[in-house]
């Protein structure tokens, strides 16, 4: 118990110590962390920023719902990059194919066929105000049925108005705010590529769109944007398994597909089928390596902060030579001076590890002012992780110098100038 009451009050005492010396010299014990609070901030700010980031893209991902399928031409899952030659020479699917799944997958609910508008900048216009890069498509009833479509006020089309090819659409909630300026739209008329067609409804912004994404779209009943556009070909299916069935749904979608899209037996898929589960999977794989080279980034800071502390703390055993030498003259063990000299370090580190904190923080209230939709916060493990890399740190590279000041001869010690 003595012993530990007299360690202890050693640590106290290079606590001291060392807070005295960064207080006498501001600048330079700044300059001696600025390394560890780069890295500690780098590791706080982004790991805030990607925790912000997975929780919105998850969420987005999760609105498509559990039981929902995606099926497109395209291969299953989450692209970044080029998409190869084969899949754009794959056929779209077709309405037929759609209608093939709703009729032959008894473990399906609902399938709905979205029709993709033709290359092209699409513009919408309402009186003098202009919304370019619209994202126009087609699609049934049951899409909103299916909950891709919340209506914020005004109602979805009806089946029989897409088999009337009725000119009505539901436009997205920033069509609405740039065209119509608060007005009420139900029943007005607005023009669409030069055409003029009715506004039923103004639809919620989704649920499954990206921090900073716009709700630029226009929805048309399928048969009238068909009509309207007689050479679009490219179909996505919304297709909504029964509760409980999805894998069973997967299967059967998928070999109705393969039959319908007349493949053989040894043949890959030409299509792709996507779940939100798979998709989420597959987003956290991507974001993993994000992950890792921030580590190493991270790392790349804390070595220059970690070698900016053993530079000081060995210029500090050079400065206080003497001090050392009394010290071991009246009896203070290796022990005691390895004590000191880490304790002082390690209070460096932290310091800096403090300051890279708000470092961090201040990333993470930026981040969040220039993209209000995205839920930023810093997550207690990079915090964590952060404070206890620098005081690794700084016991790390305030290892040898501590040594160093310990099997320094107190003869010698006392002799120095």
């Amino acid at each position: 118990m003595h012993k530990f009451k007299k360690d202890w009050s050693l640590i106290q005492a290079g606590i001291g110590l060392a807070l005295s010396a960064v207080r006498g010299h501001k600048l330079r014990s700044f300059l001696t962390v600025l390394g560890v609070i780069i890295g500690t901030g780098t590791i706080i700010g982004v790991g805030s920023i990607l925790t912000g980031f997975d929780g919105a893209v998850t969420n987005a991902i999760k609105s498509f719902g559990t039981d929902t399928i995606i099926a497109t031409k395209w291969q299953a899952g989450i692209r970044f990059g080029r998409r190869s030659r084969e899949e754009w020479m794959r056929k779209p699917l077709t309405l037929e194919q759609a209608r093939a799944v709703a009729e032959r997958c008894p473990s399906v609910e609902h399938v709905s066929p979205y029709l993709f508008p033709t290359w092209g900048i699409h513009k919408a216009r309402f009186k003098n105000n202009d919304v370019f890069q619209v994202r126009i498509g087609g699609t049934e009833e049951a899409y909103a049925q299916a909950g891709q479509a919340e209506m914020k006020f005004g109602r979805f089309f009806t089946e029989v108005e897409n088999r009337h090819r009725s000119p009505v659409v539901v436009i997205g909630e920033d069509v609405y705010k740039q065209l119509f300026s608060g007005i009420d739209p139900i029943g007005k008329e607005m023009e669409i590529d030069g055409h003029s067609f009715q506004v039923l409804g103004v639809m919620n912004r989704p649920a499954n769109s990206f921090p900073g994404q716009q709700d630029l779209r226009i929805i048309f009943p399928y048969w009238t944007l068909r009509k309207l556009m007689p050479a679009a070909q490219e179909h996505m299916f919304v297709i909504s398994a029964r509760p409980g069935a999805m894998a069973k749904a997967m299967d059967e979608v998928r070999g109705v597909l393969r039959q319908e899209r007349r493949l053989k037996y040894s043949d890959p898929d030409n299509f792709g089928l996507s779940t939100a589960e798979q998709m989420i999977d597959e987003f956290r794989q991507v974001t993993a390596v994000t992950v890792i080279v921030m580590v190493v980034l991270s790392s790349v800071g804390l070595l220059v902060g970690g070698i900016g502390v053993m530079n000081i703390m060995l210029v500090s055993v050079t400065e206080r030579t003497k001090e050392i030498g009394v010290r071991k003259a009246i009896g203070a063990r290796r022990f005691d001076i390895i004590l000191q000299f880490l304790t002082e370090a390690v209070v460096l580190t932290f310091l800096g590890g403090l300051f890279g904190m708000l470092l961090g923080y201040g990333i993470s209230r930026a981040a969040a002012f220039a993209f209000p939709t995205l839920p930023t916060s810093v997550p207690w493990w990079a915090a964590v992780l952060g404070i206890t890399v620098s005081v690794g740190v700084g016991i790390f590279f305030g290892l040898w110098p501590a040594s160093k000041a310990a099997r320094l001869d107190p003869v010698e010690a006392l002799r120095y100038e």
